[in-house]
């Protein structure tokens, strides 16, 4: 009897101290449910459910836990309430987060950043600092982490930036309204084009405020993030992850940042003595925040009447609208006596650094380093210190117009200096005339060697030819703009004389060479056909959309070389050459010359040189390879069609036209048929359609019309190739005719998706993340272009904080034979490739 009794409390003393230790954790065999919560150690946030003004919808969230107003930092399901408290909270084998409603409906589900492998007791766990975290009991290893996924709240140690790793963007969204948490208009984010800084923006439209750039105290012209006694502030950017985070230097007070439902960003700290949130900061505070007020090289002081004017040494452009208060036009550089080369500089102190997107930087430079860098660019407009400490270090340049330049206000000390470059218009417009000449000689006679192939009735077509010849030299002089210029003979030796074994591929318009510079650089080198007859105009095409453009996502041009006969492109070069042969078991790594005929049915051929097969190569592409490479087309593609200067649609987006670096890094290479918009412009209608089949939309391969959902429609069809590691175009099956886009969508509507994932995976694939892509990519596939997202929308699904409605029936989802393409999918009037290269007919732009 005693030995039963000490028994009894030895195990009622063990399961009393489990459930002590406990209150912050949810092991795999226990569920919180509503009205359940758990409380971190010391008992600062609280995990549970609750309810806004409408008490029936009901949500899983974060909260202070002693403070008297109840104040959420972090919602789970924040665009799907549960209905009713009948909601239920567990951790699964796999270690994956599952919200269940009353009928055991899946509400909502975290996914994991990283690939976890033998997870053997996974438990969720809320943290001090907010963070509720999934990881093995046993190992300690992190599973996820709602810090990953952050709502409209900062919290200290939360980092706001991208993993460059994980492909994972630690954005900020505002709520809805104050009583719906779903996402709302602003997203506060880091944009890494350039020199990283903060920016905000309202839905799918351009800056709405910009925040700055990071000066070693704080971010340029934003107010309240400076040294200060209470917080300390930490920007990191290396090759891993770029993140701006904040952390309390007196832990005693509770702190918070919030981007409130008007794209207002406040930081708060609560008053005991209040009981209340006071606002220490807040951003739009002015006018003079508004993003690019004052157009180009035009500065905005608040103290100013009026707000707008130009900087010394520039003068407005339209001087009739500054009159009338219109500043969008900015300013042009003033006639002024300048120094023999045609510039000197301008030093402006307490400024808010211009937009930095299209900039280059250098932390190790000193600041004179910087100036001569300036000084012997000629694109070069400006340049400043990156790190405003200790008297000044590394280098920040800008190539473009300077945009949103504002005072700092006086004894704030977020401002810093730059140096602009002044320019005499006269001695611009001197050595210009020097230089052009040389470069038209080349140019034109490249262009005559062209038209002497060509029929007199093509008169008209070779004046088209000839704008486009005019707009290519002239649009990038006037905008000081220079691309390198190689010699021929510095690429003949850089590839061995265009050597078989230097080979990498062959494209629509010519062939891609490997290359060695003296210094070791390695390059790809585009050699345009001779025999293309569109292939001046491909030239141009490309150089004039890309050249400008900086993105990790986008593939970048080191240069040009025009002499005689010969066009060619200079590219970085990318080691693990292009994404289908990795998806479709093709290596052009292995190119043999064809001395024979193949017998092998593994070998296909273009006439010249012959693929083999490597039925191995697909299971070199993990699913979290695929996953970050679906990710960075996504933000390549976004930046193309919101973020860059002009809207770019590339209007052949394909597998074979994506990259991959050394880091297996996607890079959107192949811009001969891009298309470039004005900021206004949404779509525009061709009578001659451009693309490869299998990726063309419906509306432009019906009706030449095209739009950046064009580019949406390609990219789905590019992640559904992804996950299934089938090719939308020659695909087949036993049961029925439909191409890939038929086929997902056949597993979608029997529930059944994950069987489109791709066999060579095995079983090491996340489950959350493949159905977020599937159903992006039915989503995107759309036959009618309002039902497809934006790439903004679909970047926010990728990363888990939004959601798209379900995916009807996609277009094209049946595959047509080569008569039904012709009779029925193609106007008459429209010529059009049926093969698998791109198609080579272009439209006037």
């Amino acid at each position: 009897m005693s030995c039963f009794y000490y028994s009894f409390v030895l195990f009622f003393i063990m399961i009393t101290t489990r459930s002590a230790i406990a209150i912050d954790t949810i092991y795999s065999n226990q569920t919180l449910k509503d009205g359940e919560t758990i409380v971190s150690a010391t008992r600062i946030f609280e995990l549970g459910f609750f309810s806004l003004r409408n008490e029936s919808l009901r949500y899983l969230g974060i909260w202070y836990s002693n403070t008297s107003m109840q104040t959420v930092v972090w919602v789970a399901n924040r665009q799907v309430p549960n209905v009713g408290a009948t909601g239920m909270l567990k951790v699964n084998d796999k270690g994956i987060l599952q919200l269940l409603s009353v009928d055991n409906t899946l509400v909502w589900s975290s996914q994991s950043s990283k690939l976890v492998i033998n997870t053997s007791n996974p438990v969720a766990q809320l943290l001090d600092d907010g963070n509720l975290v999934v990881k093995d009991e046993i190992s300690g290893n992190l599973i996820w982490q709602s810090f990953d996924y952050p709502g409209n709240t900062l919290l200290p140690g939360m980092k706001l930036g991208v993993d460059l790793v994980t492909g994972t963007q630690r954005n900020l969204t505002s709520w809805k309204t104050s009583d719906d948490p779903s996402t709302g208009s602003y997203t506060v984010w880091m944009d890494i084009n350039g020199y990283p800084q903060l920016l905000n923006k309202k839905e799918d439209a351009l800056v709405s405020q910009r925040l700055g750039s990071w000066n070693g105290f704080g971010f340029s012209g934003m107010r309240g993030l400076g040294p200060s006694s209470f917080y300390a502030f930490e920007f990191v950017s290396n090759h891993k992850e770029i993140y701006y985070r904040y952390t309390l230097v007196n832990n005693s007070f509770y702190t918070r940042m919030t981007l409130d439902t008007q794209g207002r960003f406040y930081q708060f700290v609560w008053s005991d003595q209040n009981q209340s949130w006071v606002s220490s900061m807040m951003t739009f505070l002015d006018n003079c925040e508004r993003y690019g007020l004052c157009g180009a090289y035009g500065s905005c002081g608040i103290n100013n009447s009026p707000a707008c004017g130009c900087l010394e040494g520039f003068e407005p452009k339209l001087p009739e609208d500054w009159s009338n208060g219109d500043w969008s036009s900015g300013c042009k550089h003033a006639n002024l006596r300048s120094t023999e080369d045609g510039h000197n500089f301008n030093k402006f102190s307490n400024m808010k650094l211009p937009d930095s997107r299209d900039s280059w930087f250098n932390n190790t430079m000193s600041l004179r380093e910087c100036e001569n860098v300036c000084i012997h660019n000629v694109s070069c407009t400006a340049y400043a210190n990156t790190d405003i400490r200790g008297g000044g270090s590394g280098c920040l340049l800008w190539f473009s117009e300077l945009i949103d330049i504002r005072e700092a206000p006086q004894g704030d000390g977020s401002g810093q200096e730059i140096y602009v470059k002044i320019l005499d218009p006269n001695k611009i417009r001197d050595k210009k005339t020097k230089k052009t000449p040389q470069l038209k000689v080349i140019l034109s006679i490249v262009f005559s060697m062209i038209l002497l192939s060509i029929a007199l009735i093509l008169y008209v077509w070779r004046t088209k030819k000839k704008s486009h010849h005019k707009a290519f030299v002239n649009e990038d002089q006037e905008e000081g703009f220079e691309l390198p210029l190689f010699s021929l003979s510095k690429i003949v030796k850089a590839t061995s004389d265009f050597s078989i074994n230097n080979k990498l591929g062959q494209g629509g318009f010519g062939a891609v060479y490997k290359g060695i510079l003296e210094g070791g650089g390695e390059i790809a080198v585009k050699r345009l056909s001779k025999t293309s007859r569109q292939g001046l105009i491909e030239f141009q095409n490309e150089v004039i959309c890309i050249a400008k453009l900086q993105h990790r996502n986008l593939v970048k041009l080191l240069g040009y070389c025009v002499q005689g006969e010969e066009k060619m492109l200079i590219y970085e070069y990318m080691p693990n050459k292009s994404l289908d042969s990795f998806l479709f078991g093709w290596t052009p790594s292995r190119l043999r010359k064809i001395t024979h005929k193949p017998l092998n049915p593994v070998i296909q051929t273009n006439n010249e040189f012959e693929f083999v097969a490597d039925e191995n190569n697909s299971l070199l592409l993990d699913w979290p390879q695929r996953y970050h490479i679906i990710n960075g087309i996504a933000r390549g593609l976004l930046y193309l069609h919101q973020d860059s200067r002009h809207r770019i649609i590339h209007r052949d987006l394909k597998a074979s036209n994506i990259l991959l670096d050394s880091n297996m890094i996607p890079k959107i290479s192949d811009f001969g048929l891009a298309r470039m918009f004005t900021e206004y412009e949404t779509e525009a209608n061709t009578n001659k359609v451009v693309g490869t089949l299998g990726y063309i939309s419906p509306e432009y391969a019906a009706n030449g019309v095209f739009s950046v959902k064009s580019d949406v429609f390609s990219f789905g069809v590019l992640v559904l190739e992804i996950v299934s590691g089938k090719k939308n175009r020659g695909f087949s099956h036993q049961d029925h005719h439909d191409n890939l886009l038929g086929h997902a969508w056949r597993l979608y509507k029997e529930a059944n998706p994950l069987e489109l994932v791709d066999a060579a995976l095995g079983g090491s694939w996340n489950v959350s993340e493949v159905l977020q892509s599937i159903h992006v990519g039915l989503s995107c596939v759309q036959q009618h272009v309002e039902d497809r997202p934006s790439m903004w929308s679909v970047i926010h699904m990728l990363g888990g904080e939004g959601a798209l409605p379900p995916p009807k029936q996609p277009g094209f989802f049946t595959e047509a034979t080569k008569s039904e393409v012709e009779s029925t999918l193609i106007m008459p009037q429209m010529p059009i490739s049926i093969n698998e290269v791109t198609m080579t007919q272009l439209d006037a732009r």
